[in-house]
């Protein structure tokens, strides 16, 4: 048995006589002692939070919202043309 083959089984639990290599056991951890749930630290967390985030202004939103909506509609056409072209190729393809 080559020196590969003793480490292939040594990863697989076993010693190189084939006998079954003694096993680690990690420490017993002991279990984390957890707060209760109290819903008005929630919401103030929560309130904590919002306050750190980085709002829009009102030109920054219709901004986004233009580019959004011309994206959206220059996609449906191209998404429309190309299911018509694909479609007309097919029927014409196929055509008795």
């Amino acid at each position: 048995m080559n020196r590969e083959q003793k480490r292939q089984m040594q990863r697989q639990g076993q010693d190189p006589e084939g006998e079954a290599a003694p096993t680690r056991t990690a420490p017993a951890r002991k279990p984390v002692k957890r707060e209760p749930f109290r819903i008005g630290q929630f919401l103030r967390e929560v309130r904590s939070e919002l306050r750190q985030v980085a709002w829009p202004n009102r030109a920054e939103v219709i901004n986004y919202t233009t580019v959004t909506l011309v994206t959206l509609l220059s996609l449906m056409v191209l998404i429309f043309v190309l299911n018509y072209a694909f479609a007309k190729g097919v029927l014409w393809l196929f055509k008795p």
